[in-house]
């Protein structure tokens, strides 16, 4: 979690620097101390007051300020982390080139605390080999980057260089306080969400799950570095901009997926709720109101059994078993049928909630029950698998 920590947010000047307004307001919200810092540029765009008021600290301007020409270090001492959003080609550059030349850059210099620059700028600008040269040099020297969302900017172009969603950032922010990128040149495959199966062209067979514990994991991994890869059933959720996702809303199209980029994982993690059974024969038109209906069902392909019994040696496969009774012991009876490295096991009744708690059993090793938000159990089943790749 991320209450009591120090944040320290550096605003730059570009147009999204008003959306950082709503970032230090749902860092407060979260229980976090956050500071503000402005460039010269970002007071263009909006004023101190506002960051004043939200954060209810005194905001920091200029390195020569009457507060004494030493904030800089101050700051960057008392930071658990410095965030740059909006982070703008400038500062990107200026900070690639070794350049401390006012408070903002100077601080960033100063911090031994991580670096998370979250750019927010036109497409071109961002896509410029001057910019992509730097922020590759900086990634290379352990300075964190979130990717930019895709959509319509404030110029009126579309395409790469959005502010990121508020909610995004946090789960970066959390995750860099609490983790290293210990995932990087890991490939994970994360499968999530209930299947859909149709009866007819308005009706579905389908289950409770939202699919949110297997964003939280392709989430948690990103941030740790990991290259992801979604396969995504019915979703009540988006995808984040930042995950790569193929839709699979039904049991053979899942199949299909996840065998596509099974081969390519390090990892793969079979989180979705993938349906048992299917119509056999759904019908092509909308079935009228009448007597009773009955239905024959066809059992659906086992994807997580033809992974188990497939998998390399050198594959990690997870799976998940949401039960109503009996819960260690019927997912142990699954971890060994499946052949499986890990199963995640949790009660039915956390479905759908954001607060959870499961017992992760490792084929070989000892269980481990987690509880909290979905993302913070994220990070521990990944903490458990991770460390059977080392």
């Amino acid at each position: 979690m991320i209450k009591n920590k120090k944040i320290l947010v550096a605003v730059t000047g570009g147009i999204a620097a008003y959306k950082a307004v709503d970032l230090v307001s749902k860092l407060r919200k979260a229980g976090c101390q956050t500071k503000v810092m402005l460039s010269k540029n970002a007071q263009e765009f909006i004023t101190p007051l506002t960051f004043k008021s939200i954060s209810g600290m005194d905001v920091a301007l200029d390195m020569f300020s009457p507060a004494g020409y030493i904030e800089h270090i101050t700051w960057a001492d008392w930071a658990d982390i410095v965030v740059v959003a909006p982070a703008t080609g400038n500062i990107i550059g200026k900070v690639a080139a070794g350049i401390a030349d006012d408070l903002i850059s100077t601080t960033i210099m100063a911090t031994a605390a991580p670096v998370l620059f979250v750019p927010a700028m036109n497409i071109h600008m961002y896509e410029n080999p001057i910019v992509q040269r730097n922020v590759t040099a900086l990634r290379k020297l352990g300075y964190l980057f979130m990717e930019p969302e895709h959509g319509l900017l404030a110029c009126g172009y579309r395409g790469k260089g959005r502010f990121p969603q508020t909610t995004e950032i946090l789960f970066a922010i959390r995750t860099h306080l609490h983790h290293s990128r210990d995932l990087a040149g890991t490939t994970i495959l994360i499968s999530t969400g209930p299947c859909q199966e149709a009866i007819d062209p308005m009706r579905y067979i389908t289950n409770h799950s939202s699919g949110r514990m297997g964003l939280a994991l392709a989430r948690a991994a990103h941030f740790r570095g990991a290259a992801v890869q979604v396969v995504a059933g019915a979703l009540q959720d988006a995808v984040p901009d930042y995950l790569p996702v193929t839709s699979a809303t039904t049991a053979a199209a899942m199949h299909t997926a996840i065998l596509k980029h099974f081969s390519q994982a390090d990892i793969t993690i079979m989180a979705a709720a993938v349906s048992d059974y299917r119509p056999l024969h759904p019908a092509k038109e909308k079935i009228k109101k009448g007597d009773n209906l009955t239905l024959e069902l066809e059992r659906t392909t086992d994807i997580l059994q033809q992974l188990g019994d497939e998998k390399r040696p050198d594959q990690t496969v997870v799976g998940f078993a949401a039960e109503s009774r009996d819960i260690v012991e019927n997912a142990r009876k699954k971890l060994v049928k499946k052949h499986l490295d890990f199963i995640v096991a949790n009660h039915l009744q956390v479905a759908g909630q954001d607060a959870t708690s499961c017992t992760i059993i490792p084929a070989s090793g000892t269980e481990k029950t987690v509880a909290g938000d979905k993302f913070s159990v994220a990070h521990q089943i990944l903490d458990m698998v991770a460390g059977r790749q080392k």
